[in-house]
């Protein structure tokens, strides 16, 4: 059993992180947000950090952003479309076999007011947060390389989440494809089958005797107002900060909510198996191991989320 909940080395500090020179790591949705966070923290290690997202503008304009804080930072940029397959195909192979030292799997649609469908069918929010990420994790196991991890970015919303799998067309009900759409219903159920399929996954990689981990992390609660201004990224407005001051004691900014990804990615602590997310009420706060509930951890439903993804995005993860 590798999990535990303790909160451990507590000197661990986001503003002093360890030496990654010669490691590569993976970001989705490194152009904007929480993703761009991740991705500047990382590469003040000495990383080369593949920033994967929907545009290469975007993307170029991230890099720049992160070589004004970090002059010497490695950056590589990937285009990647989670909400279509093939773009997902083809982003795996211009990665040309390159070994991942990780990948964090932050990219993400919020809830939407009306349903719509990725460029295969799927509902837009599950389509991407689940299926297009599960899709690009069995490409990517090929290039993790020995000691990598995976790193699942969920949300402390999942917690309130149901997954209906039993019966028939159980795909069709977790995408809200009958009856009416609840957008916010659907992102929660998307996060808990991103969170619930990264626990399967340490499982069968630790069956399969693989080198390689899954880790859960969950960002709190993040606010514009509470991030740091990183232009053209992100300009904080004061309008914004001045509404945002009142909830500071509660929640925190996006460059904060980076910090229990890149823990559960950088911490030579961290197991497979475990979720971290922030101390203070699961919402703001330097990164610690917390328990996942019981539908998280639940292997049975594990199990059946499998198959249902396999099917979904028609491929096997090699080897589990």
């Amino acid at each position: 059993m590798r999990r535990a909940y303790g909160a451990r080395n507590p000197a661990w500090s986001v503003r002093d992180l360890p030496d990654r020179a010669g490691r590569t790591y993976l970001v989705t949705g490194a152009g904007s947000g929480i993703g761009y966070f991740i991705a500047e923290q990382l590469a003040s290690t000495g990383a080369e950090i593949v920033l994967a997202g929907r545009t290469a503008e975007r993307l170029s304009t991230a890099a720049a952003t992160i070589r004004g804080r970090v002059p010497e930072a490695r950056l590589r940029s990937l285009v990647l479309d989670l909400a279509d397959l093939a773009s997902v195909r083809t982003a795996v192979t211009a990665l040309d076999g390159t070994p991942l030292d990780g990948a964090v799997f932050n990219a993400g649609v919020l809830k939407q007011r009306i349903r719509r469908e990725t460029a295969d069918g799927h509902e837009l929010v599950f389509g991407t947060n689940h299926l297009g990420h599960f899709a690009l994790g069995a490409l990517l196991l090929p290039l993790m390389a020995a000691g990598s991890r995976y790193v699942t970015m969920g949300s402390v919303a999942a917690r309130s989440a149901r997954l209906d799998l039993d019966g028939p067309g159980a795909r069709q009900r977790l995408e809200s494809a009958a009856g009416p759409y609840r957008g916010f219903e659907v992102y929660k159920r998307s996060k808990l089958a991103q969170m619930t399929s990264a626990f399967e996954l340490d499982r069968r990689l630790r069956a399969a005797g693989s080198p390689v981990a899954s880790v859960v992390a969950h960002p709190g609660g993040a606010l514009d107002g509470l991030t740091p201004s990183r232009p053209p990224v992100h300009v904080r407005r004061a309008a914004a900060f001045l509404k945002a001051v009142p909830l500071a004691p509660l929640v925190q900014g996006k460059d904060a909510a980076a910090w229990p990804a890149v823990r559960a990615l950088l911490d030579p602590e961290v197991t497979g198996g475990q979720l971290w997310g922030p101390r203070l009420a699961r919402s703001r706060g330097r990164p610690v191991p917390e328990r996942p509930t019981a539908r998280m951890l639940d292997a049975a439903t594990g199990r059946r989320l499998w198959s249902l993804g396999e099917e979904a995005v028609g491929l096997a993860w090699p080897g589990l």
